[in-house]
């Protein structure tokens, strides 16, 4: 440990030590935007305490990624590199998280990954040109980082999803990821069935939220983590703390991150910001309360919306079609309209028949691999090592983790709503162009 360094108490996971130099990296101004970019985005109009940070989730991932590097045994380079991976992973985040994600990728073609990756390098701005006089000459990250023997190649490219063959097959042939041809075992502490980042959001989200069902045992699946064959297994005897980790994950999805009320205001936002003027390939520089200002500011459609959801006049759900109430039929016309585009296309056709404006109508359809093959929420693939050496995956040993390997997160297969007054036209040039 170096001699410049803070104990920091975070409500999760108590005092976290930050030497250098993380914590110049944590003191700069691109990490210290995602003090006002929530976690949960518009979460909180659901859930009141649900007002946590990216800047948090960053310091708890740069947190567990230091004990999960420890526990395996990583070397001091190697463990600094993916302590910096995670407490970075997130720096590129746009405003209200998740939210306006989809907006930025489809306007720029990059996600909050490969922003990141090109900030660190000094690639793109790093601050908003009225902070100029603020940060004029400051280096870019990489420099700094480099200075204190860490590679800002290998940080990046941790960030960066891997481009591996996914699946404990490919692991039992002794595939390794293309993205990294050794040492896959890092990346997954980042990325992986069992990863610093989704253990860190599923209890902080859990924890601000109130919802119960986030519950992790940390201490224990950190404590049988070991190294195979290139890749992060769990001991036998962490058999049960993975299982509550999916039990967690699944419950975590359903009742949080897709819950409808959640899902109708974050798409109101992305109406807002769909009908103004704003350059969203900036807006990563940008933090919560800028964002909403802009679109207030702006006045006419854009202000309407924006105003409508910081005093929470949420839309109404016009229809929902459950889960299991959906023919294969309808789902496989359905799945025609998944990905931005062709849901924004359907939303305009639908918006046309009602005679109204395309901002006054809301679809959300899940993607296509969990409409038509009910596939879960990624990360499933954790794998249990017995005492005899042999690694299986944690759904042929657990018949929990099988059924929840195929529960629908979703709950539904079809979302659509509008302002109270539009409902019935709505509703009705629904039923014509979907067939309900």
């Amino acid at each position: 440990m170096s001699e410049g360094y803070k104990v920091i108490y975070d409500p999760v996971h108590g005092s976290v030590l930050v030497d250098e130099p993380f914590l110049s990296i944590l003191d700069r101004h691109e990490m210290q935007r995602l003090r006002a970019v929530k976690q949960l985005g518009l979460g909180y109009m659901v859930f009141p305490g649900a007002n946590h940070s990216r800047f948090e989730h960053s310091l708890g991932t740069y947190h567990l990624a230091g004990r999960m590097a420890d526990s395996i045994g990583l070397s001091e380079d190697d463990a600094s590199a993916v302590r910096m991976a995670g407490l970075m992973h997130d720096i590129c985040h746009t405003p209200f998280s998740h939210t306006t994600e989809e907006i930025v990728e489809n306007a720029t073609g990059m996600d909050h990954m490969e922003a990141a990756k090109k900030l660190i390098k000094g690639e793109i701005r790093t601050n908003q040109e009225r902070d100029d006089d603020l940060f004029a000459g400051m280096p870019p990250i990489s420099e700094m980082i480099e200075e204190h023997g860490i590679s800002s190649d290998e940080v990046c490219s941790l960030i960066m999803h891997p481009e591996s063959v996914d699946g404990l097959d490919a692991f039992s042939q002794g595939k390794k990821a293309a993205h990294f041809s050794s040492k896959d075992f890092i990346h997954q502490i980042i990325h992986g069935p069992i990863d610093a980042d989704q253990i860190d959001y599923l209890v902080r989200d859990a924890h601000y939220t109130g919802v119960i069902h986030g519950k992790v045992d940390i201490d224990r699946l950190i404590g049988t983590m070991r190294v195979y064959n290139d890749r992060i297994v769990i001991e036998k005897g962490g058999t049960a703390a993975a299982e509550g980790l999916m039990v967690a994950r699944s419950l975590m999805y359903s009742s949080v991150y897709f819950h409808r009320a959640v899902r109708i205001v974050k798409m109101m936002l992305m109406k807002s910001i769909e009908a103004s003027s704003i350059d969203v390939s900036g807006i990563y520089l940008w933090n919560d309360e800028e964002l909403m200002g802009n679109l207030i500011q702006e006045g006419g459609t854009p202000s309407r919306i924006a105003r409508s959801v910081r005093n929470r006049i949420l839309y109404k759900n016009v229809a929902t079609v459950f889960s299991e109430d959906a023919s294969e039929e309808l789902l496989e016309h359905l799945s025609e309209f998944t990905g931005y585009r062709k849901r924004k296309q359907l939303e305009a056709d639908i918006a046309e028949r009602a005679g109204i404006d395309v901002s006054d109508v809301i679809v959300d359809i899940p993607p296509r691999s969990i409409l038509l093959s009910n596939q879960s929420i990624g990360k499933t693939d954790v794998s249990i090592l017995d005492p005899e050496g042999k690694v299986k995956a944690l759904t042929r040993l657990s018949p929990l983790a099988k059924s929840l390997q195929s529960r629908d997160t979703f709950g539904w297969s079809l979302l659509i709503a509008s302002p109270e007054e539009h409902k019935d036209a709505v509703l009705k040039a629904s039923k014509k162009l979907l067939n309900l």
